[in-house]
């Protein structure tokens, strides 16, 4: 008996494994997810700074504790030159509907910083049950109890 029809999955092949490590490497060095950044900002990895990149208003409507507001259309080069080169910037926004992460991340990086981008921005962030702060103030999540990842 032969199956008449055709995998769509299988239409274009898997890439072979070690050019599919180096593709999902790559992937991780792009991009960081909720649950690893409420981790480091829970143990207070000094290394990272969350950026949210939407307006200040949307910021104080409720952020991510510990972030701080530098909307993307503020980032300018003299903006983001006051910036420390030895850390690493985390952008977001609102989420996978929004760009306003990947233009902060764009800016970032073309200024010489690095920097990651957050999949799935706020939206996942509170998917994940994360707090979220309002108001000015950064908040923080040092030593918070926090979601335990389901995978």
């Amino acid at each position: 008996m032969t199956n008449e029809h055709q995998s769509a999955v299988l239409a274009f092949p898997p890439a072979e494994p070690t050019a599919m490590a180096i593709a999902m490497y790559d992937k991780l060095c792009y991009h960081t997810d909720a649950w690893d950044v409420a981790q480091d900002l829970t143990n207070g990895i000094a290394d990272i700074v969350v950026i949210d990149t939407r307006s200040f208003e949307h910021y104080c409507a409720g952020h991510i504790p510990g972030a701080i507001s530098l909307p993307h259309k503020e980032m300018t080069p003299e903006r983001l030159a006051e910036l420390d080169t030895t850390l690493i910037y985390i952008a977001y926004c609102d989420g996978i509907g929004c760009n306003g992460s990947t233009k902060g991340a764009w800016k970032l990086a073309s200024a010489g910083l690095k920097v990651k981008e957050l999949l799935g921005g706020l939206d996942f962030w509170r998917r994940d049950q994360h707090p979220i702060q309002t108001g000015e103030q950064m908040g923080s999540l040092e030593s918070a109890e926090t979601v335990a990842c389901g995978c």
